[in-house]
């Protein structure tokens, strides 16, 4: 699910070499944290969120078929 994660956002972004991804396991419940550039960070969110919403509902289904809950939560890079 993380490099599906990865490619989906190095596709959007225009700057994929300062994506970062950590993930946090805790039983069923994986937690991916993504870390943007600042410039690229309206890409992913998209107008109302539709774009980082529509990520999560693709992640969604392979979590799914293996008993996994997923989030995804945005981070902002502070350089």
């Amino acid at each position: 699910m993380k490099t599906a994660l990865s490619y989906i956002v190095s596709s959007i972004v225009d700057s994929p070499d300062k994506v970062v991804i950590t993930e946090e396991n805790e039983g069923d419940f994986i937690t991916y944290k993504l870390t943007v550039d600042k410039e690229d960070m309206g890409k992913v969110i998209g107008k109302n969120g539709k774009v980082i919403r529509a990520i999560r509902n693709v992640l969604k289904i392979p979590a799914i078929k293996q008993d996994k809950k997923i989030n995804i939560v945005l981070e902002e890079n502070s350089n």
